[in-house]
C-alpha cells in the first residue's frame, strides 16, 4: 500500500499546523521541522519544542505519528544528540539534507553536505548507532547542489550509513522551489538504492501525485506546500478521487475548514506572542487562496490588520467559530470518537 507522508516546513508547517492537517486525516506520518545541532548537546526541553508531540506518545492530536528532523555536520554531535532524543521515545528520526536556505547552508548545514556523500554516510552511521533497535532512520535529500550528478552516490551513502528510507525531493539546492520537479531522477534514486524511496517536489493536487508516482517509479509521496494549500488533498488521494473537485465540494470542505481555523487560531495564540498571531493566520489563508475563493476573500479583508482581536473578528464575520470546542474538544482530541478524521465531514 502506498504512503503518503507530511513534509516539514520550516517556519510554516510546525506543531500548530501538523495538528490541524492531520485532523482531516490520511497521512502515515509527519516530519516536524529541523532541530539544528551544531557544536551543543541539545537540552530534552528544545526538542520537545520543535516537537511537543513527544509527550503524548509521538503522535498529534489525531494519531499521526511524528519523526523528528536532525539537521548539522558533525557526525559525533549528530550521533550525540540522536541518542539524547532517543530517550524521549520519538516515532523516528529523519536526517536533514535538503534545506536550501542560505543562513543554513552557510553553517554547513541541510543541502550544500551533498557535495559530501562521505560525510552523508559519516553522519547517518553515527545516528543510526545512537538510536536503539526499533526507532527508524530515515533521511531526506535533493537531488545535488548546482547539478543531480551525484544524487546516486549520495543516495547510496546514506543507506550504507543506516538510513532505511529516503525522501528525495526532486530539485537541486541552486533551484530552490521553482517548477518544476524532476520527478524523473527519484526514480534514478530508488535504481541505485535498497531501500524505499519517497518522491517529493511540486504535488499541488491529486493528478500530480498520480503523475508524479508515473514518472518517478515510487509508490510513496509527501506533500507540503499542496498540503497547507489543500487540508484534503491526503484524504481525497487516500479516497482515490483524483479529479479536480467541483465548486459543491469545495464549498462543503471550506464548512469544515472553518473549523479548522477556529482551532488553528487558538493553536497559534496559545504558541506565539500576540503580535506574531496575525501573520501566521495570513501565511496559511495566503496558501489556501490557491484552491479556495474564500480564503481569498478572508486574506484579503485581514491582510491589512495588525492584532488578533481585529483579525478574529473578521474572521468570525466570514464564518470561522468564535471560539473552539476547546478544552475539551478539537485541541485535545483525547477520545478514539475525537481523533476520527474530518474528511468525511466534508
Amino acid at each position: 500500500m502506498a504512503v503518503l507522508l507530511l513534509a516539514p516546513m520550516e517556519g510554516l508547517l510546525d506543531d500548530v499546523l501538523r495538528a490541524t492537517l492531520t485532523r482531516v486525516g490520511g497521512y502515515d506520518y509527519a516530519v516536524t521541522e529541523f532541530a539544528r545541532v551544531s557544536g551543543t548537546l541539545l537540552p530534552e526541553r528544545f526538542f520537545r519544542r520543535i516537537a511537543p508531540e513527544l509527550d503524548g506518545g509521538s503522535r498529534t492530536v489525531a494519531g499521526t505519528p511524528v519523526r523528528v528532523q536532525l539537521l548539522g555536520s558533525d557526525p559525533v554531535c549528530m550521533g550525540d544528540n540522536a541518542a539524547r532524543l532517543a530517550r524521549l521515545a520519538p516515532a523516528g528520526v529523519d536526517l536533514n539534507f535538503g534545506c536550501p536556505a542560505p543562513t543554513v547552508n552557510r553553517h554547513r548545514g541541510g543541502a550544500v553536505l551533498l557535495d559530501e556523500p562521505e560525510l552523508l554516510c559519516r553522519i547517518a552511521e553515527a545516528v543510526a548507532r545512537a538510536l536503539p533497535a526499533g526507532v527508524p532512520l530515515t533521511a531526506k535529500m535533493r537531488l545535488g547542489v548546482a547539478d543531480p550528478g551525484r544524487a546516486r552516490e549520495c543516495a547510496q551513502a546514506l543507506v550504507d550509513g543506516g538510513a532505511g528510507a529516503l525522501v528525495v525531493h526532486a530539485r537541486t539546492k541552486l533551484q530552490g522551489y521553482r517548477p518544476p520537479a524532476h520527478w524523473e531522477w527519484v526514480a534514478r534514486v530508488a535504481d541505485a538504492v535498497r531501500v524505499p524511496v519517497v518522491a517529493n517536489g511540486e504535488v499541488w493536487t491529486a493528478a500530480d501525485w498520480a503523475r508524479c508516482r508515473a514518472v518517478s517509479g515510487v509508490p510513496d509521496v509527501m506533500l507540503g506546500r499542496g498540503a497547507v494549500a489543500d487540508p484534503f488533498l491526503a484524504a481525497r488521494i487516500g479516497d482515490g478521487r483524483l479529479g479536480v473537485p467541483d465548486e459543491a465540494e469545495r464549498a462543503r470542505e471550506w464548512r469544515v475548514i472553518l473549523s479548522l481555523l477556529a482551532e488553528f487560531r487558538e493553536r497559534v495564540r496559545r504558541k506565539v506572542e500576540a503580535r506574531h498571531a496575525p501573520g501566521r493566520i495570513k501565511q496559511w489563508l495566503h496558501l489556501l487562496a490557491r484552491c479556495y475563493p474564500q480564503a481569498a476573500r478572508l486574506f484579503a479583508d485581514i491582510r491589512g490588520l495588525r492584532t488578533l482581536p481585529e483579525v478574529s473578528a473578521v474572521m468570525q464575520r466570514h464564518g470561522v467559530p468564535a471560539e473552539t470546542d476547546t478544552p475539551g474538544g478539537l485541541m485535545r482530541a483525547t477520545t478514539p470518537a475525537q481523533r476520527q478524521p474530518l474528511a468525511a465531514a466534508a
